[in-house]
């Protein structure tokens, strides 16, 4: 529910403030980035002690 608000709240800002709409997006982006980048510095620290194929198919640095 608090995550519904929060979006009808940033909906409303973004009707007012059209410009936040690029720092809305830009934030998400950013986020998502830095997930990813964590997530996949987590499955590769983690390969070396679990062989697991997905892992090496989707992960090849």
């Amino acid at each position: 529910m608090l995550v519904g608000i929060i979006f009808v709240l940033a909906g409303i800002l973004i009707a007012v403030y059209p410009p936040l709409l690029s720092l809305v997006v830009a934030g998400m982006l950013i986020l998502i980035g830095v997930s990813l980048i964590s997530i996949s510095y987590h499955y590769k620290k983690m390969s070396k002690h679990i062989d697991n194929p997905f892992v090496d198919f989707f992960i090849r640095f």
